[in-house]
């Protein structure tokens, strides 16, 4: 087994989830699920390819403690991989007093289920993790779904939107926002593939009120903000006020705010404060999300120093999807 980063500080937990399903190691956790045909680093390199180490071995925990419960529905399945994925938060760090790992199950609980219909990447286009986490979950979800799960990525800037619908086979949505009217427009679409991830649809909007509109046209149930270049200007105003719409309209909607934490914050209040110090993006997230991710949506160093571990969290709700898809399939 290769080293695992910063495993010292997580041994204590992770040897508790183990011994708590009947488990040994890691290494006979790896092996119970490539009996099952599971090769779970692939599977999560494959999301990601530059994630760490610890990362595919949180998901070899959260995939084996599926396996050993003998848990067979692919959402349950999700939320039994995130109690390995907690496992893996360093104790007292922010990862671990955001239950992050419990989120990341929750979430994709939610993409399984089949209460949701769309799901939708609220992203500054310059981050390719949200493509690389929608691409995820397409390959798979629909997989076990009895009803197809309609992806998006929502984003600001529409000739960002169309170069990255091109480079990733996505369908680009051509949008205009008629202020006067208050209508969204569809001008056109652009199908850049013809296999699953044509199916992933690709917004460019040109500012807040058409990125809401954008939303409200889809029918959002469950979305993710990414704390890209944009997130004060585009994501969290966005995604916010789209909760506020459901709220007023009777609508369920299950928000997640991702990013935020030590060290990428737009102007922390105090330096010194350390974890303490939080700046307007991780503010804005409290406000309106149901779930609260820390670190960022795409650089895996970043999520790994708020104690979690070392992969994008955009990346990690497609791992996490393709994971409970992967056991489910194995079970049947």
């Amino acid at each position: 087994m290769a080293e695992i980063e910063g495993f010292e500080r997580r041994r204590d937990s992770v040897q508790a989830a183990l011994a708590a399903s009947g488990l040994s190691t890691l290494q006979e956790a790896n092996e119970l699920l490539k009996a099952h045909n599971i090769d779970t680093a692939e599977l999560v390199r494959k999301i990601q390819p530059i994630c760490f180490e610890n990362a595919c071995w949180a998901y070899v925990l959260g995939g084996a403690i599926a396996v050993a419960r003998g848990v067979t529905d692919a959402a349950e399945i999700a939320e039994t991989i995130g109690e390995g994925l907690q496992a893996f938060c360093v104790p007292g760090s922010v990862a671990d007093h955001r239950k992050i790992g419990i989120g990341h199950g929750s979430l994709a609980a939610r993409l399984l289920s089949e209460k949701t219909r769309c799901f939708a990447f609220v992203a500054g286009h310059e981050s390719f993790a949200a493509a690389e986490g929608a691409i995820g979950i397409a390959n798979s979800a629909n997989r076990v779904r009895n009803t197809r799960l309609q992806v998006i990525l929502n984003g600001l800037g529409k000739d960002a939107g169309y170069i990255i619908s091109r480079i990733n086979g996505f369908t680009y949505v051509h949008t205009e926002w008629d202020h006067a009217k208050r209508e969204l427009n569809i001008l056109g679409e652009k199908r850049f593939t013809q296999g699953p991830r044509a199916e992933i649809l690709c917004f460019g909007a040109d500012e807040v009120e058409e990125g809401v509109a954008i939303m409200i046209h889809n029918q959002v149930d469950v979305s993710i903000t990414g704390n890209a270049t944009n997130m004060s200007r585009f994501q969290h105003p966005v995604t916010g006020t789209y909760k506020r719409w459901c709220i007023q309209n009777g609508r369920d909607f299950f928000a997640v705010a991702s990013g935020g934490g030590t060290g990428r914050t737009v102007n922390p209040d105090e330096n010194g404060a350390g974890p303490a110090s939080y700046g307007l993006t991780d503010t804005v997230g409290r406000m309106y999300a149901d779930a609260q991710f820390a670190g960022s949506s795409s650089v895996p160093a970043h999520v790994d120093m708020m104690g979690f571990v070392g992969m994008g969290n955009n990346p990690m709700v497609g791992a996490t999807v393709s994971l409970a898809v992967a056991i489910c399939q194995a079970a049947r």
